[in-house]
């Protein structure tokens, strides 16, 4: 069995239409960025949304069931806003060191879409699903982990 996983980050009151259709097959969206207009959530289906909170500096997620951090045998999802780090491009290096537990990494804000999986745990900046703000295309993530805990990242960028 799969569990899939939608990966975006700043919407500022909008969200590319193939990135919602794409969400919408996910059984799980982690949202690690500014949120202008939490409505513009309204059109992901998945029951389970997990937000990082704007400005937030740790690991602390709000939405439904009050989720800290999605867990799976082999390692943690860490998700946060990305100021901590640093506000245009965090210092990977420093996200490693703040959380060394962590598999995988997930931070937004910043409108770059990154994957950096040179060493692990990897980290994820998904980009902006929105265009408002966004001098390029929408972008987002899909996480697939399976029965085995074998991760499997996958990037899109719509114009």
């Amino acid at each position: 069995m799969n569990t899939s996983i939608g990966i975006l980050s700043d919407t500022h009151g909008f969200i590319h239409p193939n990135i919602v259709k794409l969400m919408n097959k996910c059984d799980i969206i982690i949202h690690a960025g500014d949120i202008i207009d939490e409505k513009t959530l309204q059109a992901l289906k998945p029951k389970q949304k997990l937000i990082a909170i704007q400005g937030n500096n740790d690991t602390h997620i709000t939405h439904l069931n009050l989720i800290e951090k999605l867990s799976f045998s082999s390692g943690n999802i860490i998700i946060e806003h990305g100021h901590k780090h640093g506000h245009h491009q965090p210092s990977h290096n420093s996200l490693r060191a703040a959380y060394p537990n962590s598999k995988i990494i997930i931070y937004g804000h910043t409108h770059k879409q990154v994957i950096d999986k040179i060493k692990t745990p990897w980290i994820i900046n998904p980009g902006a699903a929105g265009k408002i703000r966004n001098h390029g295309g929408s972008k987002c993530f899909i996480l697939k982990i399976n029965h085995l805990q074998k991760w499997k990242i996958t990037p899109y960028i719509f114009n």
